[in-house]
């Protein structure tokens, strides 16, 4: 991957993103789960020189049929801005549940009816954000066809507790970003 002259392997990238973004202490995820490593996406969202080596890698996994990306909110949102300028398909944005006012809408800027969407999400544990928004896309009659993710922060295998039949495609586990440092 070569980002602004400076080329990254998936090692450097996994290294440079768990430098940025790995933080000690105690932190309760909303999973409700307590860790004593938290992966701040917001460090590594909002560097360009690793934002943009990142969105590549997350558009190498993208499935070749997706019509359009759904970017969770919100840490999924500069990534699938980032991705959708990357690749060229259409982003749209899903909130967290409708907004109350405007359009009244859960998933804003595509219209996902019978198209084929991915989702892209930054950090996912137990995915408890993937099922809320999966519930809210199916309500708009979209055909989610998988997950792509930087981090896979869970246990295991990557997968969505209650929604095991969701391909959940991560760029980076949790013992890539430990092994990295």
């Amino acid at each position: 991957m070569m980002t602004d002259g400076v080329t990254y392997t998936k090692g450097d990238l996994a290294r440079c993103i768990a430098e940025v973004a790995s933080l000690q202490g105690e932190f309760t995820l909303r999973s409700g789960q307590i860790s004593n490593r938290y992966f701040d996406k917001y460090r590594f969202e909002g560097t360009p020189s690793l934002l943009k080596p990142l969105a590549r890698a997350m558009a190498e996994i993208i499935p070749a049929e997706t019509e359009i990306l759904a970017g969770l909110e919100l840490g999924g949102i500069p990534l699938v801005t980032a991705i959708s300028l990357e690749i060229g398909l259409p982003a749209a944005f899903v909130r967290k549940e409708a907004k109350t006012y405007g359009t009244c809408r859960a998933i804003e800027g595509q219209n996902v009816s019978g198209r084929r969407v991915t989702f892209i999400e930054d950090v996912i544990t137990t995915g408890g954000a993937v099922k809320d928004a999966y519930r809210l896309a199916l309500g708009e009659h979209a055909h989610i066809l998988a997950v792509v993710c930087a981090i896979w922060r869970g246990d295991g295998a990557p997968t969505i507790q209650g929604l095991p039949e969701l391909s959940v495609l991560p760029v980076f586990t949790k013992a890539d970003l430990e092994n990295a440092r």
